[in-house]
Protein backbone atom coordinates (compact mmCIF):
# COMPACT_ATOMS: atom_id res chain seq x y z
CA UNK A 1 0.00 0.00 0.00
CA UNK A 2 1.34 3.49 -0.58
CA UNK A 3 1.52 6.31 1.83
CA UNK A 4 0.50 9.62 0.94
CA UNK A 5 1.94 12.22 3.53
CA UNK A 6 -0.62 15.52 3.07
CA UNK A 7 0.92 17.03 6.21
CA UNK A 8 3.57 18.86 5.07
CA UNK A 9 1.34 20.38 1.98
CA UNK A 10 -1.69 21.48 4.35
CA UNK A 11 1.03 23.13 6.63
CA UNK A 12 2.86 24.98 3.91
CA UNK A 13 -0.74 25.89 3.04
CA UNK A 14 -1.11 27.25 6.31
CA UNK A 15 1.88 28.95 7.16
CA UNK A 16 1.28 30.55 3.54
CA UNK A 17 -2.25 31.92 4.56
CA UNK A 18 -0.48 32.46 7.60
CA UNK A 19 2.17 34.98 5.97
CA UNK A 20 -0.45 36.43 3.83
CA UNK A 21 -3.07 37.23 6.45
CA UNK A 22 0.02 39.26 8.23
CA UNK A 23 0.97 40.95 5.03
CA UNK A 24 -2.49 42.35 4.47
CA UNK A 25 -2.83 42.93 7.99
CA UNK A 26 0.46 44.79 8.08
CA UNK A 27 -0.99 46.53 5.07
CA UNK A 28 -4.10 47.54 6.52
CA UNK A 29 -2.67 48.84 9.45
CA UNK A 30 -0.47 50.97 7.06
CA UNK A 31 -3.63 52.37 5.48
CA UNK A 32 -5.14 53.15 8.46
CA UNK A 33 -2.15 54.84 10.22
CA UNK A 34 -1.83 56.71 6.84
CA UNK A 35 -5.72 57.35 6.83
CA UNK A 36 -5.17 58.44 9.98
CA UNK A 37 -2.09 60.45 10.26
CA UNK A 38 -3.78 62.62 7.00
CA UNK A 39 -6.93 63.28 9.00
CA UNK A 40 -4.32 64.26 11.58
CA UNK A 41 -2.28 66.78 9.12
CA UNK A 42 -5.89 67.98 7.31
CA UNK A 43 -6.87 69.12 11.18
CA UNK A 44 -3.91 70.47 12.40
CA UNK A 45 -3.76 72.87 8.98
CA UNK A 46 -7.32 73.71 9.56
CA UNK A 47 -6.54 74.90 13.27
CA UNK A 48 -3.69 76.75 11.83
CA UNK A 49 -5.57 78.65 9.39
CA UNK A 50 -7.81 79.42 12.05
CA UNK A 51 -5.30 80.63 14.47
CA UNK A 52 -4.27 82.72 11.52
CA UNK A 53 -7.75 84.11 10.64
CA UNK A 54 -8.27 84.99 14.63
CA UNK A 55 -4.94 86.58 14.83
CA UNK A 56 -5.80 88.97 12.10
CA UNK A 57 -8.99 89.76 13.15
CA UNK A 58 -7.66 90.37 16.48
CA UNK A 59 -5.37 92.96 14.71
CA UNK A 60 -7.77 94.63 12.85
CA UNK A 61 -9.91 95.02 16.32
CA UNK A 62 -6.74 96.39 17.87
CA UNK A 63 -7.06 98.90 15.11
CA UNK A 64 -10.39 100.28 14.78
CA UNK A 65 -10.05 100.24 18.71
CA UNK A 66 -7.09 102.99 18.37
CA UNK A 67 -9.40 104.45 15.88
CA UNK A 68 -12.40 104.65 17.91
CA UNK A 69 -9.83 106.08 20.60
CA UNK A 70 -8.32 108.67 18.13
CA UNK A 71 -12.37 109.73 17.20
CA UNK A 72 -13.43 110.10 21.08
CA UNK A 73 -9.98 112.38 21.27
CA UNK A 74 -11.10 113.90 18.14
CA UNK A 75 -14.51 114.37 19.84
CA UNK A 76 -13.68 116.28 22.83
CA UNK A 77 -11.60 117.99 20.79
CA UNK A 78 -14.15 119.41 18.40
CA UNK A 79 -16.81 119.41 21.38
CA UNK A 80 -14.16 121.72 23.41
CA UNK A 81 -13.83 124.12 20.20
CA UNK A 82 -17.58 124.53 19.81
CA UNK A 83 -17.98 125.46 23.34
CA UNK A 84 -14.81 127.90 23.23
CA UNK A 85 -16.63 129.66 20.05
CA UNK A 86 -20.19 129.90 21.69
CA UNK A 87 -18.70 131.56 24.53
CA UNK A 88 -16.80 134.16 21.95
CA UNK A 89 -20.08 134.51 19.92
CA UNK A 90 -21.91 134.97 23.67
CA UNK A 91 -19.00 137.40 23.90
CA UNK A 92 -19.05 138.73 20.60
CA UNK A 93 -23.15 139.42 20.80
CA UNK A 94 -22.61 140.64 24.47
CA UNK A 95 -20.15 143.68 23.34
CA UNK A 96 -22.83 145.92 22.55
CA UNK A 97 -24.56 145.50 25.78
CA UNK A 98 -22.65 147.25 27.89
CA UNK A 99 -22.43 150.48 25.63
CA UNK A 100 -26.55 150.40 26.14
CA UNK A 101 -26.29 149.64 29.66
CA UNK A 102 -24.02 152.90 29.96
CA UNK A 103 -26.17 154.88 27.55
CA UNK A 104 -29.20 153.92 29.25
CA UNK A 105 -27.92 154.74 33.22
CA UNK A 106 -27.04 158.02 31.77
CA UNK A 107 -30.04 158.98 29.96
CA UNK A 108 -31.96 158.21 33.44
CA UNK A 109 -29.77 160.18 35.89
CA UNK A 110 -31.13 163.27 36.55
CA UNK A 111 -29.39 166.24 37.74
CA UNK A 112 -28.70 165.83 41.08
CA UNK A 113 -27.66 162.34 41.49
CA UNK A 114 -24.12 161.20 41.35
CA UNK A 115 -23.49 157.69 40.71
CA UNK A 116 -20.18 156.18 42.82
CA UNK A 117 -19.73 152.55 41.93
CA UNK A 118 -21.49 150.49 39.64
CA UNK A 119 -21.21 146.51 40.07
CA UNK A 120 -22.84 143.10 37.55
CA UNK A 121 -23.94 140.18 38.38
CA UNK A 122 -25.14 137.91 35.00
CA UNK A 123 -27.71 140.79 34.53
CA UNK A 124 -28.82 142.45 38.12
CA UNK A 125 -26.96 145.46 37.86
CA UNK A 126 -26.05 147.18 41.66
CA UNK A 127 -25.40 150.89 41.84
CA UNK A 128 -24.23 153.38 44.83
CA UNK A 129 -24.02 156.13 44.64
CA UNK A 130 -25.19 160.13 46.08
CA UNK A 131 -28.66 161.77 45.43
CA UNK A 132 -29.54 165.79 46.80
CA UNK A 133 -32.55 164.30 47.77
CA UNK A 134 -35.00 161.68 48.13
CA UNK A 135 -36.93 162.61 44.82
CA UNK A 136 -34.08 162.66 42.46
CA UNK A 137 -33.43 159.12 43.63
CA UNK A 138 -37.35 158.31 43.12
CA UNK A 139 -36.73 160.14 39.82
CA UNK A 140 -33.95 158.11 39.01
CA UNK A 141 -35.89 154.58 39.35
CA UNK A 142 -39.04 155.68 37.74
CA UNK A 143 -36.77 156.93 34.52
CA UNK A 144 -34.95 153.12 35.13
CA UNK A 145 -38.49 151.45 35.13
CA UNK A 146 -39.70 153.24 31.47
CA UNK A 147 -36.17 152.01 29.97
CA UNK A 148 -36.63 149.03 27.43
CA UNK A 149 -33.22 148.14 28.46
CA UNK A 150 -33.49 148.12 32.34
CA UNK A 151 -36.29 146.77 34.45
CA UNK A 152 -37.12 146.10 37.87
CA UNK A 153 -35.62 149.12 40.09
CA UNK A 154 -35.39 147.83 43.44
CA UNK A 155 -34.06 150.49 46.34
CA UNK A 156 -32.16 148.69 48.72
CA UNK A 157 -30.71 151.52 50.93
CA UNK A 158 -31.36 155.06 51.25
CA UNK A 159 -29.76 157.22 54.21
CA UNK A 160 -29.14 160.58 54.72
CA UNK A 161 -25.54 161.98 55.49
CA UNK A 162 -23.71 165.63 55.79
CA UNK A 163 -21.27 166.22 53.22
CA UNK A 164 -18.45 168.93 53.31
CA UNK A 165 -21.01 171.74 52.81
CA UNK A 166 -24.20 172.39 54.84
CA UNK A 167 -26.67 170.92 52.65
CA UNK A 168 -27.49 166.93 53.72
CA UNK A 169 -26.60 164.28 50.72
CA UNK A 170 -28.73 160.81 50.76
CA UNK A 171 -26.03 157.93 49.99
CA UNK A 172 -28.64 155.04 48.29
CA UNK A 173 -27.77 151.28 46.80
CA UNK A 174 -30.35 150.66 44.18
CA UNK A 175 -30.15 147.07 42.03
CA UNK A 176 -32.23 146.57 39.03
CA UNK A 177 -32.28 143.92 36.10
CA UNK A 178 -31.02 145.22 32.38
CA UNK A 179 -33.25 143.21 29.68
CA UNK A 180 -32.78 142.45 26.27
CA UNK A 181 -35.72 144.00 24.26
CA UNK A 182 -37.83 141.55 21.55
CA UNK A 183 -36.63 141.83 17.87
CA UNK A 184 -40.40 143.32 17.37
CA UNK A 185 -39.79 146.68 19.09
CA UNK A 186 -37.10 147.70 16.01
CA UNK A 187 -34.40 148.72 18.64
CA UNK A 188 -31.34 147.37 17.79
Amino acid sequence: MSTINLLPWRETRRKELQTQFLIMLMIVAALAVVVWGAGHFYHVQLIEVQNTRIAHVEKNIAAVDKKIAEIKQLEKEKERLLSRMRAIEQLQGNRPLIVRLFDEIINSLPEGVTVSSISQKGTTITIDGLAQSNARVSSFMRQLESSQWLANPNLKVIKESNAAGDKPVNSFTLTFSQVIPKAEAGDA
